[in-house]
């Protein structure tokens, strides 16, 4: 069920932002800004909060460089469909290819909630299948909206970060 709280045709979507490798002569962190800037250059997307950025170790281990994280949360009248798509293409202009799962990225955006709407399709899943398992997107998610509850668990943020405590990840001082 989809549960739009915002304006008529408009709907609340959070999403996670991660790199580790360099981009076009910048570091992971200048590719997660500059994604930010294509969200807020999107047509139907209207950038609300961003987060602190962090670093943690990849997951699952990997001996790979560190990631930079962080989460937008936004306001769309793209469908969850179109709104990946998009990312997808931001994802494209900053030197991602898809290889294996789990490797090191020049980017990373997730479309992590969308408004309540819970969906499994083969090309989407929403809420995220893996968001609450890692502090590298509940840390960040928490500083744009704490007091999101998880759409299929009914989890709050206090519960969720509990359950990632011990995770490697400290917030970058700017």
């Amino acid at each position: 069920m989809l549960v739009r709280s915002n304006e008529a045709g408009r709907a609340t979507a959070l999403i996670a932002i991660g790199a580790n490798l360099p981009h076009a002569e910048q570091d992971a962190r200048a590719t997660c800004l500059e994604a930010v800037q294509a969200l807020r250059d999107t047509p139907g997307v209207w950038v609300e909060a961003v987060s602190h950025w962090y670093e943690s170790a990849p997951v699952p281990p990997s001996g790979q460089p560190p990631y930079v994280n962080g989460v937008v949360r936004c306001v769309t009248e793209l469908s969850p469909d179109v709104l990946l798509d998009s990312l997808h293409t931001i994802e494209t202009r900053n030197g991602r290819e898809r290889s294996v799962p789990n490797a090191a990225r020049t980017l990373d955006l997730d479309l992590i909630a969308f408004d309540n709407l819970c969906q499994q399709s083969e090309r989407l899943v929403l809420p995220h299948p893996r968001a609450h398992e890692r502090a590298f997107v509940l840390l960040p998610l928490n500083d744009v909206m704490p007091d999101w509850l998880h759409p299929r668990s009914g989890e709050n943020m206090q519960a969720l970060l509990k359950a990632v405590q011990g995770q490697e990840i400290h917030r970058i001082r700017e």
